[in-house]
């Protein structure tokens, strides 16, 4: 039985990658932050009908040494999915460094312990803040972490993933390696922890955002994001390559559109222009972030991925909607 690394198990993606991989016959090793969130993975994973039988669960941090030995130990393979997120911090001191270290650490613990493949879950945000502005993007597209503009967290999903690229050509190619860079993540929890990125469809749903401000994103379900990283894992022909994961883009519009129509009343039903989101923005915390992208069209295909994956995506909207009931049913939204 092959056995697999997943860090972040708690995580959003982290645990639906779990999930997978024992209903698929792998053995997994999974890393939380700490001991006490043992017990959230094993009640998750229970309550979806997945045995635990072949899972075990590490503490592991991704700024120290301590665990990761064993954790890696009879491993054939390694999906580093941990990473640090948060909308609500935006300091370079948060996400940076200990992104790029986790990295760092991780592939040397796979390098020491023979890892066949790493599975590095990176970002459409290492693809999208280049200081070329343009509409449509590729998977040879990288965002510049020098762009005056760049937000801390993709600046560090950028820098950390060239530091994966960086180790396997400086340590002479000791592992395969391909990247997952996926749009915004939405769908369905494991748990009640509904993530950072379903944050975007509450707002929304719940009537915070009580206008459809003009931004667009990229939108993919989690458990299509899951099932890619263990696609590329099992693929010999993802070594070294990067897959840009989204289903279709949407802006604020088309998504308070598709909840209302399905009895989310709450959700705004004008629009606003670009120049007024602007002047809303000098009053808005979250807004403000936005200014680089009001009205931008950024759009990234998945040809590559249905392609040399096989990977086949289900509609974005029955994402949104499967979130949106979720977080209902958790009393998220009032």
């Amino acid at each position: 039985m092959e056995k697999v690394l997943v860090t972040g198990a708690t995580g959003y993606i982290g645990l639906h990658c779990v999930n997978q991989l024992l209903n698929q016959g792998y053995a997994v090793n999974g890393s939380v932050r700490s001991p006490e969130r043992k017990e959230e993975v094993i009640n998750a994973l229970h309550n979806h009908n997945t045995s635990t039988e072949y899972l075990n669960l590490y503490a592991l941090n991704l700024t120290e040494d301590i665990g990761w030995s064993e954790a890696m130990e009879d491993c054939d393979y390694l999906l580093h999915v941990a990473s640090p997120i948060s909308l609500e911090r935006t300091d370079e001191d948060y996400f940076v460094q200990p992104a790029i270290d986790g990295v760092n650490r991780a592939l040397s613990f796979a390098k020491k312990h023979s890892i066949k493949k790493v599975v590095l879950t990176s970002s459409v945000a290492a693809i999208f803040d280049s200081l070329e502005k343009k509409d449509i993007y590729d998977e040879s597209d990288w965002s510049d972490p020098n762009n005056p503009h760049i937000s801390a967290y993709s600046k560090s999903k950028t820098l950390a993933e060239r530091a994966a690229w960086d180790f396997v050509k400086n340590e002479d190619h000791p592992f395969e390696l391909a990247v997952i860079n996926p749009a915004l993540v939405v769908g369905a929890s494991l748990s009640g922890d509904i993530g950072e990125s379903n944050k975007a469809v509450e707002m929304v749903a719940s009537g915070r955002m009580p206008v459809a401000v003009p931004l667009m994103f990229g939108y993919v379900d989690v458990r299509d994001v899951a099932a890619a990283h263990i696609l590329a894992m099992q693929t010999p022909a993802s070594n070294g390559e990067r897959f840009a994961l989204v289903e279709k883009d949407l802006w604020y519009k088309d998504v308070a559109k598709i909840l209302r129509e399905n009895g989310f009343e709450k959700a705004p039903t004008v629009g606003i222009p670009v120049w007024l989101a602007k002047i809303l923005a000098n009053f808005n915390k979250e807004l403000k972030l936005t200014l680089p992208y009001l009205g931008r069209k950024r759009s990234i295909k998945n040809f590559k991925a249905r392609e040399i994956l096989g990977w086949n995506p289900r509609p974005a909207e029955e994402s949104i909607l499967d979130i949106a009931y979720q977080m209902k049913d958790l009393g998220i939204l009032k």
